[in-house]
């Protein structure tokens, strides 16, 4: 048979070259030629719909894409909230290390000090309960929401939230504390998979980075809300005063657990799952008709086409969906950018934010300022992830998180340098640059590694690769939460500021992995970074390089003549389920 030239609907005077279908399918004579060309018609009509809805999706103003996907915003920002609950109580774990009643609960008298402190190997122990915690929640959250979507799995952990925190709220000892936190660690790391991939599903290009960073602020918000809390409560004469803090955290699930339940399913999770008619109605209800979409139907449906092309395409290029197959062909390099992405955030310095308050008491400031200081810091954390917003429209997302690196290193040098000394003004330095340390990290390393993870998977193993990027993530966290207690404790090590030092070092470690491996995925949408990775494209040419998405003539070739029939008849089969 010779090669056939089908007619470009969109281009009636050009005319696509193709390679016979009956070279890729097992029965080619089961179509005449009448079938044929009806079939590759319809093909590449829809080839060319899905293309131009990309390009607009690319190319949409921000304006246009907030007056269209509201709704989207609206769903993403409920969802993403539930990790204004984990920033709480983590923060919170952390700060508690510096608060009088909780330490008299659950500490030890050591009288050199004059004070009661948590042991440095149960500081180690609940953090680790709780990382360890999270690792299984991903495992679970990753499996579970590729079977029964993201809702219904988001939903189950906020509902056995409430339980666990009155395990929280009544532990009389540390060996209850710890059982509390590894239970609600799995919740938590149910939410850090979920927020994040169902962001990035129901927003189009030009609005992903916003609702992705997002993330980072619910962290940052839950951060300063602890800390407040805590402030408030430091001059309280009560033992039970660390409970307040504790009974604070059931103001959350419930409303975000009613918001869940009214959202609609990601249209990419229905799709893979062959609910393209329950796809089409999220879609639409993701969608708000004005000036520039008079008719949501039309735009609806050229969104399907193009999910159920790029998932189709990647069925084609891919050899399946297991935890194995995120580590084969482009997918282990798409695992490893994003897997490092998450660990570097969290090895280069983070771990100074999260024990302010006892780091700025055993740099020698009160517990009343510590508090302060802490509270100041989170809120220079909401500005630095409220300024991403603007700058990464501008620079990109390689570019903030390398700068934002370099930049921490020098930051971190400055402050090992500072802990060398003992004089009063040494210290207030240290406090000083943590502020400027936090409103960096916030403004690049922070909030773009939550837009980076999301963006780096294929649609297929999204779920399965966010999970294992936050894993590693995990795993990091689990070290670092081991070594840093033991850095600062004036029991151990007694380190002090000069841990800035150390941190550096991994600080500058992961900016030149960030220059050799990193690519730039700004205004890049999901079926551009899908032919990228597969045409092996170095990091630092990511930027520059034309790629040609849904183009017919390849399409075909990788589908072959019973897959595009199947496909073009998946389609008509969709359209007359939502018009019956």
């Amino acid at each position: 048979m010779s090669a056939q030239y089908v007619e470009d609907v969109k281009n009636p005077n050009e005319k696509v070259q193709i390679e016979p279908l009956g070279k890729k399918g097992t029965d080619s004579s089961s179509l005449n030629s009448y079938a044929v060309d009806d079939y590759v018609s319809k093909f590449l009509d829809m080839s060319n719909e899905a293309k131009d809805n990309d390009h607009k999706e690319k190319t949409m103003k921000l304006r246009e894409g907030i007056k269209t996907f509201p709704k989207a915003v609206m769903w993403s920002l409920i969802l993403s909230s539930a990790l204004i609950m984990e920033g709480y109580d983590t923060n919170l774990l952390n700060s508690f290390f510096g608060f009088p009643a909780f330490n008299k609960k659950f500490g030890n008298y050591y009288p050199e000090l004059g004070e009661y402190q948590v042991p440095a190997r149960w500081q180690t122990g609940l953090n680790m309960g709780y990382n360890c915690g999270c690792i299984v929640g991903l495992a679970i959250a990753g499996y579970v929401a590729d079977v029964i979507g993201y809702r219904k799995t988001m939903m189950s952990a906020l509902a056995t939230s409430v339980a666990l925190i009155f395990l929280q709220f009544f532990s009389p000892n540390r060996e209850v504390l710890l059982l509390a936190y590894v239970l609600l660690g799995i919740n938590w790391g149910s939410y850090q998979t979920l927020t994040v991939t169902y962001a990035s599903e129901v927003a189009p290009t030009t609005l992903r980075v916003y609702l992705t960073t997002y993330v980072n602020l619910c962290w940052v918000f839950g951060q300063l809300l602890s800390s407040g809390i805590l402030k408030a409560m430091t001059g309280s004469k009560s033992p039970n005063a660390y409970r307040i803090p504790f009974a604070i955290q059931w103001i959350w699930p419930i409303p975000i657990f009613i918001g869940v339940f009214f959202a609609p399913e990601s249209p990419w999770y229905l799709v893979k799952k062959g609910r393209d008619a329950e796809a089409k109605q999220s879609l639409k209800r993701l969608l708000t008709e004005n000036s520039h979409l008079p008719d949501k139907e039309v735009l609806a449906t050229a969104m399907l086409k193009k999910i159920q092309m790029t998932v189709k395409e990647e069925e084609a290029v891919s050899t399946g969906i297991t935890f194995r197959d995120c580590f084969r062909g482009s997918n282990f390099r798409r695992t490893r950018i994003a897997a490092f992405t998450w660990m570097f955030q969290s090895c280069t310095g983070s771990t100074l934010m999260g024990y302010s308050t006892y780091f700025y008491i055993q740099a020698g400031l009160s517990t009343s300022m510590s508090f302060t200081f802490s509270i100041i810091q989170y809120i220079i954390g909401i500005i630095g992830t409220v300024g991403s917003w603007f700058v990464s429209k501008k620079v990109g997302r390689f570019n903030m998180y390398f700068f934002g690196l370099c930049f921490q290193s020098i930051v971190l040098i400055i402050v090992g340098g500072l802990g060398c000394s003992s004089s009063t003004s040494a210290k207030w330095g240290v406090g000083s640059l943590l502020l400027i340390y936090t409103f960096v990290y916030d403004l690049t390393v922070g909030p773009m590694c939550y837009c980076i993870v999301a963006e780096i998977p294929n649609s297929r193993l999204r779920t399965k690769t966010v999970m294992l990027a936050r894993n590693l993530y995990n795993v990091s966290n689990i070290i670092v939460g081991i070594v840093t207690p033991y850095m600062l404790n004036p029991t151990q090590w007694n380190w002090k500021a000069k841990t800035g030092f150390f941190w550096a070092g991994f600080s500058i470690t992961a900016a030149i992995w960030c220059y050799f491996d990193l690519p730039e995925t700004k205004g890049r949408t999901f079926a551009e970074l899908d032919l990228l990775f597969e045409e092996g494209i170095k990091a630092r040419k990511f930027k520059s390089t034309e790629v040609d998405v849904f183009n017919a003539g390849k399409l075909m070739e990788r589908f072959g003549e019973e897959n595009i029939k199947a496909f073009v008849q998946e389609a008509e089969i969709t359209e007359e389920k939502i018009r019956a």
